[in-house]
């Protein structure tokens, strides 16, 4: 579904990502793992079109984005979480929800995308005429996922869904991630420091190391590795 090949991307002159390859095929869940500064989140802002790419190539299903905007991969079936989550935190759950299915048109199937990602995530549903400044940090989380699930995307991307968060409510995070891939098909592309977390759900997996991909391959023989085990699982 997303063929990436020899990027190279940045900010202005900076250059962050160094002719980086990688493919996720549809319906998987493919992790990719590094320390802070790795280029994790320049990744996901390129592949989202955030930014702009110096060279190399972005395709989604086989199409060229390099020069598509942001809104219309939105329209394409692509969604980003991002890091921090970027939530509109004067504006309550409802509106949040709404906010993600701006490029969508029928009133009858945003209601009913609502009433299921409130099945979801159902603390939310108690708390939906609260403005998100109000959530918790999980909370937050639930909505910025719900938020992008709006947009009806075929391919997500997560970046640090576990930053911040109580290890019982990364759990709750990781399950739901894993659900949407199982039941629904979802492809996901999840960015994670928490190595141990994000091999549990993926099928494989990319580390990242200042901005090149450093190892790859399936998740039980990446965790394995003793540069994965040393550096990002803690040596156990």
């Amino acid at each position: 579904m997303l063929k990436i090949e020899q990027l190279r991307a940045g900010y202005g002159s900076l250059e962050v990502l160094h002719d980086l390859s990688f493919a996720v095929p549809a319906g998987m869940i493919v992790a990719i793992l590094g320390a802070n500064g790795a280029g994790k989140t320049t990744l996901m802002r390129a592949i989202s079109g955030l930014i702009r790419t110096h060279s190399g190539s972005i395709e989604l299903d086989g199409q060229r984005l390099n020069h598509v905007s942001a809104e219309k991969r939105v329209r394409m079936g692509m969604a980003l979480v991002p890091e921090g989550r970027d939530l509109f935190g004067s504006l309550t759950i409802r509106e949040n929800l709404l906010m993600g299915a701006y490029t969508r048109r029928s009133r009858t199937e945003i209601e009913h995308d609502i009433a299921r990602i409130l099945d979801l995530f159902p603390r939310l549903k108690t708390r939906l005429h609260a403005q998100a400044a109000s959530l918790s940090g999980g909370e937050g989380q639930m909505l910025a996922i719900g938020r992008a699930l709006m947009s009806h995307p075929r391919l997500l991307l997560l970046d640090e869904p576990s930053q911040g968060l109580a290890p019982v409510i990364v759990e709750t995070v990781f399950e739901i991630v894993s659900q949407l891939n199982r039941d629904e098909g979802l492809t996901i592309v999840l960015v994670e420091q928490n190595a141990r977390q994000a091999l549990q759900i993926a099928h494989s997996a990319y580390v990242l190391q200042s901005g090149s991909i450093a190892l790859r391959g399936e998740v039980t023989a990446l965790a394995d590795t003793k540069v994965v085990q040393e550096l990002y699982m803690g040596g156990n």
